[in-house]
């Protein structure tokens, strides 16, 4: 199979984003679909990455910025069925170098998957960084 990232709003399938978010992952399923969807509407950038073929969206990344020197990357999922075949890696590589982002300073937070974050330059915060904890328990 091939498979093709894109960078449209418009391309996202808003369904399959919800199914995503509000069953397969592991972080802040308490979002309401209301709330998910005013993320995908203030998001700075989205990715999605489709089936070449078939044009199914199986995986998906969100953005926030200021467009200007600092980014947040937040909700990179692959459809469970399709993972270890480089997805992720197309999905980060895609918002992260290939958009126009490549030269900010990037932030996640995540359980899981260091390894591939940290191909792309994601490291432990130094002594600079500080976070302040929301109010809502995080897993992971």
């Amino acid at each position: 199979m091939t498979y093709e990232a894109d960078d449209s709003l418009e391309r996202i399938d808003r369904e399959w984003v919800w199914k995503m978010l509000s069953s397969e992952v592991y972080w802040h399923r308490w979002r309401t679909r209301a709330q998910v969807e005013a993320q995908l509407d203030g998001a700075w950038r989205v990715v999605g990455v489709y089936d070449s073929t078939s044009g199914e969206q199986v995986g998906f990344a969100r953005a926030v910025s200021d467009g200007v020197n600092d980014a947040y990357l937040a909700d990179v999922v692959v459809d469970p069925v399709r993972r270890g075949h480089g997805l992720g890696r197309l999905l980060v590589q895609t918002m992260i170098d290939d958009g126009p982002g490549a030269e900010f300073r990037w932030m996640l937070f995540t359980g899981d998957a260091h390894g591939l974050y940290e191909k792309f330059g994601f490291a432990v915060p130094g002594p600079s960084a500080m976070v302040r904890p929301g109010a809502r328990p995080v897993r992971g």
